[in-house]
């Protein structure tokens, strides 16, 4: 069963591509047709793409792996910040730090050192500094949470990266094909899928449209987290149930030997 639906990605205007003189020929397959010097993208493929991408996310979330989701341009910053945020996936939508994935533990690092400033306010050791300093260390934590607040709880490489506008963050894309992490995105006309494991070809500027395709894919890592609870839950059952027999197996046997002894005594 589908997971999109082709009207509600008509109504999101996901179809509207850009300028043809600015497109890129290795999104041609993706091309329906031509409108005032416009590219319209075919929405059956989008449709199929979102699909296929949604799956795959909901595998990685069952297994327990992280998605990180990256945004850097206005339009979806908000919408990736509440969505990826509604599952447990960290994001980032401010700068990207170069260097994040391909360095991950300088970035480690610097997370641990906001979790510092944090332990140190809280036991009082900055009380006994001047405004000043008091001024300068909460700049820090300030810099430190705008940039990187949102990977706080990410201890380990994601497991695969989630791209809105593959041109803007072609760093990210960059880093995350060198490491092999997959990647999936919402790829416009002018950009390139070729280092796109899952391409989800829309437009990636209108608000709605990058909205209606994160939704779909948040609701699918919902589902696969919702199925891993489920999973470990029969688990834990399970177990329970196995050790419970043993102990009655153990009385049973006991009682038999008493009756083999029976008929001797006799």
């Amino acid at each position: 069963m589908s997971r999109t639906n082709f009207d509600t990605l008509l109504e999101a205007g996901c179809h509207f591509g850009h300028l043809k003189r600015k497109w890129n020929p290795a999104m041609a397959p993706y091309i329906f047709m031509e409108r005032n010097g416009i590219h319209i993208i075919d929405l059956h493929k989008t449709v199929a793409k979102v699909d296929e991408a949604a799956e795959a996310m909901k595998q990685i979330a069952k297994s327990g792996k992280k998605i990180l989701f990256v945004a850097t341009k206005k339009q979806a910053k908000q919408c990736v910040a509440d969505l990826a945020s509604s599952v447990g996936m960290p994001y980032v939508i401010e700068r990207w730090p170069g260097g994040m994935l391909t360095n991950f533990p300088t970035i480690r690092k610097a997370v641990k050192k906001m979790a510092n400033i944090d332990k140190l306010t809280a036991d009082g050791t900055y009380s006994n500094l001047s405004k000043r300093e008091i001024l300068q260390v909460s700049r820090q934590r300030a810099k430190l949470e705008k940039n990187l607040g949102s990977i706080a709880d990410l201890n380990r490489l994601p497991s695969a990266l989630f791209v809105v506008d593959v041109l803007k963050e072609q760093i990210a894309v960059r880093e995350a094909n060198r490491l092999g992490i997959p990647v999936f995105a919402i790829v416009d006309t002018n950009s390139n899928p070729d280092n796109i494991d899952f391409v989800i070809p829309a437009n990636d500027d209108a608000s709605k449209s990058i909205e209606i395709i994160l939704q779909t894919c948040c609701a699918a890592i919902n589902e696969g987290l919702e199925e891993r609870k489920a999973e470990k839950a029969d688990s834990e059952a399970a177990t329970e149930q196995e050790d419970q027999p043993v102990k009655r197996g153990r009385r049973s046997g006991k009682a038999r030997e008493e009756e083999e002894r029976a008929p001797e005594a006799e």
